[in-house]
């Protein structure tokens, strides 16, 4: 019998186009339905995304919005241009919420009917803010920011629109609502008309943003002048427009620029935007500058956490190996701007490295971000919190916090977590690759077979992963027959720290096969129900940092799995941690801890609190003679316990580290 069968598209952040020069394909079907992610997707759905109104609310980002549509009487409240971009990051994450392939009612998927009546709402609150040329920027239109586009290194109106851009993506493709698509197209004009050649202004937002945005809405469109407007925004950084300083990008056009620099995540989403430009024009140029900037940037400037950021000042990156401990900044927002910018490079390349910084960043530097109860938040993700510290709260403390002035991160949190089964899976003319392993149903389109695959694992506390076949389904006459007697390759991605692991197939014997490039391939002509379980050795491991990182030199990490430990002062008897010195003699042991932190496992380790010399007379003096190369004094063992970063600072407040001196001698640099 013939029959003619339409697979889906992909409904997620990124939908390369029809013609994009993309290698993979993101799933066209994906759910998280157990598991480590889909508990932390739970608080992300029942606690973070319903009290979002609220804290808007109170922080006055909605009354703004009001006050600008004449519903509201009073002042502009808030101190920051960007007050927007809050309520359409909150617009996003609800939106990916709301489309979630989970029945309604189900574990996690929260109260949906009450959720997309607070959209609604704020949808109707933002289309009513909206001027009638499209403009929508409430900080000027208060009269806080004088003309339209005065102040593009400060204002951050195109940054505001991007995220406007993002929302209404998310809400179109989740729900199929054009409400805020709408509003978005309509200001994504007005900005057309307003920057490009011949146009009257020539400039671009001191904060990337649009770019993204644009491409995305070019997506969703098919309007092609989204796309080039967007080419002309990432071409014009780097020329001086805004006074030539890499904070805002414009030292150097990006397309010359040898390593990261500047403000961090300014940096990371312009080379989101130009991955996806890359994509979808094939501009070689481009894509090169993508690869080369990525591989600087793992390779001298990304914490063991993947966070980013070495400065407090201008929250910026340092220079190569510039990694400090207690001063990290590692903003919560960079960490999702680096899962954006690697996503999209792993799409375009197809390269296995991206999920290896995707994985490391998720776990370690994102997840920290939000605390185990989904209600307090770190903007910045330090490695170290010293014995005794001050701190004075704000956005930079390093105790969480219940909202911030500048309140970027939270909804940032908010919206990853809300698209995250997008991350997971994706599909090429080859077959099926899973980039990231949790537990759920994932489909992609695989050259007009939609092949469907489900995931069952307790990763990261255990490394393994079964993976089942659970359909194979052709398009034309005859699909599913052709379909199931064509074979194809499931491709799983062998994490970067992986050092063994063996992998059964349809019940046969365990083997250790091939890895090429990150990826272990397995073809054949599968039938439902076949499954793999790959076995990821999740052996404890010490990490040093390489000699050029001077903060940390004669220092280790420990780690397992995907996760980077810490060391918390609550964890620890008889004092602050400041003097520990981890004793390498002794071995390092995990322990399942249902009871700690919501259930982790913790690491063991055996420590000692050395004897230090002062030089005679001078106990008011930090410092002494060198004991050349003796090493300090040992004291008595004492027993430590580390546990995973992500779920530090959710006890009482104190120190942590994750770097411990080992009372070595530091290996000298090299090269």
């Amino acid at each position: 019998m013939s029959r003619t069968r339409r697979i889906p598209v992909p409904r997620g952040p990124v939908r390369p186009g029809a013609e994009a020069r993309s290698a993979l394909s993101p799933a066209v079907g994906a759910a998280i339905t157990g598991g480590f992610w889909h508990a932390r997707r739970t608080v992300n759905a029942t606690v973070s995304i319903p009290q979002g109104p609220g804290l808007l609310e109170s922080a006055g980002n909605l009354h703004d919005l009001r006050l600008v549509a004449g519903a509201a009487e009073g002042a502009f409240e808030g101190d920051y241009p960007f007050m927007d971009s809050d309520v359409y990051k909150w617009l996003e994450a609800a939106a990916w919420q709301l489309g979630q392939q989970s029945p309604a009612g189900a574990p996690g998927a929260g109260d949906s009917a009450a959720l997309q009546k607070e959209v609604d709402r704020i949808v109707a609150l933002v289309a009513a803010a909206q001027e009638s040329d499209g403009y929508l920027n409430t900080w000027v239109q208060a009269g806080k920011g004088g003309a339209r586009y005065a102040d593009l290194r400060w204002g951050h109106e195109l940054y505001c629109a991007g995220h406007l851009i993002q929302a209404a993506v998310a809400h179109h493709r989740s729900t199929g609502g054009t409400e805020l698509l709408d509003v978005a197209v309509r200001f994504a004009d007005q900005i057309d008309a307003t920057f490009g050649p011949g146009k009257p202004l020539d400039g671009f937002d001191g904060h990337p943003e649009v770019e993204t945005a644009l491409v995305e809405l070019y997506r969703e469109t098919g309007e092609r002048r989204y796309l080039d407007l967007a080419g002309w925004f990432v071409d014009r950084h780097g020329h001086g427009v805004l006074g030539g300083e890499a904070y805002c990008q414009d030292r150097v056009p990006l397309r010359e620029q040898e390593n990261v620099e500047g403000h961090a995540v300014r940096q990371l989403y312009l080379l989101a935007a130009a991955a996806d430009l890359a994509a979808e024009t094939g501009d070689a140029e481009l894509r090169a500058a993508c690869e080369r900037l990525w591989s600087a940037m793992v390779a001298t400037k990304t914490h063991i956490t993947g966070g980013l950021g070495a400065h407090h000042h201008h929250e910026e990156f340092g220079d190569p190996y510039e990694l400090p401990t207690e001063r990290a900044y590692c903003e919560t927002c960079a960490a999702v701007a680096s899962v954006h910018y690697s996503w999209r490079m792993a799409l375009l390349t197809g390269d296995a490295r991206y999920g290896d910084l995707i994985e490391r960043t998720l776990f370690n530097g994102f997840l920290a971000g939000v605390s185990l109860d989904g209600d307090r938040w770190l903007y910045v993700n330090p490695l170290q919190v010293r014995d005794g510290h001050t701190d004075t709260g704000g956005d930079q403390s390093a105790r969480r916090t219940r909202w911030f002035r500048c309140a970027c991160c939270p909804p940032n949190v908010m919206r990853l977590l809300a698209g995250l089964e997008h991350y997971i899976a994706t599909g090429s003319a080859t077959g099926l690759q899973l980039h990231q392993y949790a537990t759920g149903r994932y489909t992609v389109d695989a050259a007009g077979t939609a092949l469907s695959v489900s995931v069952n694992t307790a990763y990261p506390d255990h490394g393994t992963i079964a993976v089942t076949v659970e359909g194979i389904d052709g398009e034309g006459a005859d699909g599913d027959a052709a379909a199931a007697a064509r074979p194809w390759t499931l491709s799983l991605r062998i994490p970067q720290w992986c050092r063994d692991f063996s992998v059964t197939v349809a019940g046969q014997p365990p083997v250790h096969p091939a890895v090429e490039d990150g990826w272990l391939r397995v073809e054949r002509a599968w039938a439902p129900g076949d499954e793999v379980v790959l076995d990821l050795r999740l052996d404890v491991r010490r990490t040093a940092a390489d000699p050029r990182a001077d903060a940390v030199r004669g220092c280790v990490a420990i780690e397992r799995g995907p996760l980077v430990y810490c060391l918390e002062q609550a964890d620890q008897d008889g004092g602050g941690l400041d003097d520990l010195v981890l004793d390498l003699s002794h071995p390092l042991t995990a322990a399942e801890r249902p009871d700690l932190l919501g259930g982790v496992v913790t690491v063991r380790a055996t420590g000692r609190r050395p004897a230090v010399r002062a030089a005679t007379g001078s106990a008011w003096w930090p410092y002494r003679e060198a004991d050349n190369g003796a090493g300090a004094e040992a004291g008595e063992p004492v027993a430590l316990t580390a546990v995973p970063y992500h779920a530090w600072a959710n006890r009482r407040d104190g120190s942590m580290r994750v770097w411990i001196p080992t009372g070595q001698p530091a290996e000298r640099p090299t090269g």
